[in-house]
């Protein structure tokens, strides 16, 4: 009797061992930068979904501040204290080479999230979790165009351009405007994905007389803040178009009031759910997709309610 429960303890004992080999996992996750809004929501996400999983699952979070530097810096500190998987935003999507290549020698499991390197050659153990950034221009400005009823001048407010989001963004609304020879260009520049900064060129532009029937904006916080801009000149609302992209809540609230004609929702809890799961599974050897994708929504004052 006494046999048979030592070997009860002894395959219990096993169990337990096997079970904490799957438990406790460690995820190194850098930020290109944590003041950025929808950012914030994708980080958000990503610790909701490791603190649900049945298995323990602990985030470390760190904010590379817009720094290629200190974004490898991260990463070399997440393979020096064991990590089960590391994932990264990347700061800039051109200087992710000796990111991916820290990664694989150490044999860790790397996910870039939201942001898709350049290099989309990426070798085994690296996988991306991310939306088609050349949908969201195309929908944006597929639907401005029909309001526009194919004529009139748009000015663009470009993200930060380090990131191919900016670069596919805007490329798909070129594509769209190649259909429709009415509509021209007046200013393309730069608002760096800030609100501020998108108030500011949009202001700027007003001053020198510049005329325009839309605005398409990279993201949600440029186009609020161009919609902010045309208040304080005393445009009326609806005149000029305002398009987004993201879906963030004072987005939302933004098309609900009509500040914005539309935006394009971009799923941050969905690109949470997918890079942490992929992390786990790639720490755990189970198998992933090396590309998955997280589709883009277009949201209109017709839908918005649909969006939470």
């Amino acid at each position: 009797m006494k046999t048979k429960i030592r070997f009860a303890s002894l395959a219990l004992s096993l169990m337990l061992a096997s079970g904490a080999a799957f438990a406790d996992l460690k995820i190194g996750v850098s930020m290109s930068q944590f003041d950025d809004t929808w950012l914030t929501y994708l980080r958000e996400s990503m610790d909701k979904q490791a603190k649900s999983m049945p298995d323990g699952v602990k985030l470390q979070f760190e904010d590379a501040r817009s720094d290629v530097v200190k974004q490898l810096s991260q990463v070399e500190s997440f393979i020096s204290q064991k990590v089960d998987a590391i994932v990264v935003n990347p700061v800039d999507t051109a200087a992710t080479k000796k990111i991916t290549e820290a990664a694989v020698k150490a044999g860790i499991p790397l996910v870039y999230v939201n942001r898709r390197p350049d290099d989309l050659n990426l070798p085994k153990g690296v996988i991306t979790v991310a939306s088609n950034d050349l949908e969201a221009g195309q929908m944006q400005m597929q639907y401005l165009a029909e309001k526009m009823q194919g004529k009139g001048d748009i000015v663009i407010l470009l993200g930060d351009l380090a990131n191919n989001s900016t670069t596919n963004r805007t490329k798909g609304v070129k594509e769209v405007l190649a259909k429709y020879p009415g509509i021209k260009i007046d200013q393309e520049q730069t608002g760096t994905w800030l609100r501020d900064k998108g108030m500011t060129l949009v202001n700027d532009w007003l001053t020198q007389g510049r005329k325009f029937d839309a605005i398409v904006a990279n993201n949600d916080e440029m186009a609020i803040g161009a919609a902010m801009a045309l208040k304080q000149a005393g445009v009326e609302k609806g005149s000029v178009l305002i398009a987004g992209v993201d879906g963030t809540p004072d987005g939302l609230r933004a098309v609900k009031k009509g500040d914005l004609a539309v935006s394009v929702f971009q799923d941050a809890k969905g690109q949470a759910v997918g890079s942490i799961d992929a992390a786990v599974k790639m720490a755990r050897n189970e198998p992933v997709e090396q590309a998955v994708w997280v589709p883009y929504r277009l949201i209109t004052p017709e839908n918005v309610d649909q969006f939470k």
